[in-house]
């Protein structure tokens, strides 16, 4: 089917109006992006080549360098892992029937348009702190829903915005922050890392209370931004201009057609499961703080891979969304290798004076910044490289281990250095079309459909979050780095 686009929509009616200078301004840049700018999986390659060019002028022999790529190529197949469940247990727990009858009983809450956009926005940012996997498929079928109500004009495009922002703005404070989550689990962490930073309980990052503080704020400003550049319903896109495909996704039978797939459609197996899921669920809660268990990513997955069973109640369903799911980890699952050779490259390779690049980059940054710029500095440069690097965990293990040594000769408090990462690395997400593939799909959309309205969240956040990044770093002490027992 072939889909409208707002450019065609809008020719030869009067009534609608032109996009505000930002919207056009963003608009231009993701079509420049679309056509100009590689796969990923390209950026992460170029970032390994870099990497091992710069240990190479550093004075690292050759082989030392090839040593180190395929040392640590393989370092981080337990992060990797852990990073495509939360991608598939997202989207278990999203698609399952109960939670498209919440979606739909959500989607029945807004009066209007303008309204739906704002409840979107506002879902989204809350879904984001639970999982950002789940978050994108969640809000990104509540905009189906919603669209689908007749009684309703909405912009189709404003409201896709509305649910994406979750993933830009509040998903890396929440419990699903890669870079928090790894930082408290010495299992994930490669070893070289682990030297320099230590364990991290997230007491000391997502749980702090400024950054509940940066959460709160991002909330408020987030949802101010998509009330204001909402368009009236006079004005709006709708799906049905568009030509988008509302229709629900049919529902697979429930009945076996051979004999052989009695069991595939029988609740009694994933029922056993679940209890012995929910069993070992209640041993890790009871031995340990709520906090400290749902930290360790294991248990993160298994909660919710086992509660989506439950919810698809029979094996059948359960197996077709996690076959749905699977495409949307290719990303994770090819680049992350990549991501953890190029750190074992910083920090492993050796060159001149026995320094590794790692280091070198530190003290570059630790000459330019001082304890009370750090925070901008690192906050804007994330920002900056997130635009290149899109994954949240894989780009902190490139990051990490020379921001992190650079925190340790400012002492600056190392859990509000992950905070710094998380909070502005996730800004770039409002642009960049990689993490808006998954909620794309479920839209039918394009990226450029979306970040006319996201550009308009990412000029606004990133004031507000350098600001508070600065602000608030004068409240934390230094803490040396805690190793594992």
């Amino acid at each position: 089917m072939s889909v409208a686009t707002p450019q065609a929509l809008s020719s030869g009616l009067d009534a609608q109006p032109r996009e505000s200078y930002l919207a056009r301004l963003a608009l231009h840049f993701t079509e420049w992006a679309e056509k100009w700018f590689p796969d990923a999986y390209i950026f992460a390659a170029i970032a390994a080549i870099i990497v091992a060019c710069a240990a190479l002028l550093n004075g690292a022999p050759p082989i030392a360098v090839a040593k180190s790529f395929g040392d640590g190529f393989w370092s981080l197949i337990p992060f990797t892992m852990q990073m495509a469940f939360i991608v598939i247990g997202g989207y278990v727990v999203a698609t399952s029937p109960p939670a498209m009858r919440l979606i739909d009983g959500l989607a029945a809450i807004p009066r209007s348009g303008k309204g739906a956009i704002v409840f979107t926005a506002f879902v989204s940012l809350l879904t984001s702190l639970i999982s950002w996997g789940f978050c994108a498929i969640f809000s990104g079928l509540l905009v189906r829903s919603l669209a689908r109500r007749s009684n309703l004009h909405m912009d189709y495009r404003a409201a896709g915005a509305a649910a994406y922002v979750g993933l830009g703005a509040t998903w890396a404070l929440g419990m699903s922050s890669s870079a928090a989550l790894l930082q408290a689990n010495p299992g994930s962490l490669p070893p070289a890392l682990l030297k320099i930073t230590g364990v991290i309980p997230i007491t000391e990052t997502i749980f702090l209370w400024q950054s509940g503080v940066i959460l709160l704020a991002l909330i408020m400003v987030t949802v101010a931004v998509a009330y204001f550049s909402a368009p009236s319903e006079a004005r709006a896109i709708t799906a049905q201009d568009m030509a988008i495909d509302l229709r629900p996704r049919a529902e697979a039978k429930d009945s076996p057609r051979r004999p052989g797939e009695w069991l595939e459609y029988n609740p009694l197996i994933a029922l056993l499961l679940v209890a012995l899921g929910f069993g070992w669920l209640a041993q890790e809660f009871a031995r340990q703080s709520a906090i400290t268990a749902i930290a360790n990513l294991n248990t993160y997955n298994f909660l919710f891979l086992t509660v989506g069973l439950l919810l698809h109640w029979r094996p059948r369903r359960f197996l077709a969304a996690v076959a749905d799911s699977v495409p949307a980890t290719t990303g994770v699952l090819i680049q992350f290798p990549l991501y953890g050779a190029t750190a074992a490259i910083l920090t492993s390779a050796v060159g001149y004076g026995g320094h590794a690049v790692s280091e070198l980059v530190a003290r570059f940054f630790v000459d330019i910044t001082s304890a009370n710029t750090f925070p901008i500095v690192m906050g804007a440069y994330s920002a900056i490289l997130g635009m290149f690097i899109p994954s949240g965990g894989g780009k902190w293990i490139i990051e990490a281990p020379y921001v992190m040594q650079a925190a340790n000769l400012l002492q600056v408090h190392l859990g509000w250095a992950v905070q710094i990462y998380n909070a502005a690395e996730a800004l770039p997400n409002l642009v960049n079309p990689f993490w808006m593939l998954p909620i794309l799909g479920v839209l039918g959309l394009k990226a450029r459909d979306l970040v006319g309205f996201t550009f308009l969240q990412l000029v606004t956040h990133l004031p507000v979050v350098l600001f508070l990044l600065w602000a608030l770093a004068g409240t934390l002490t230094y803490m040396p780095p805690v190793m594992p027992h």
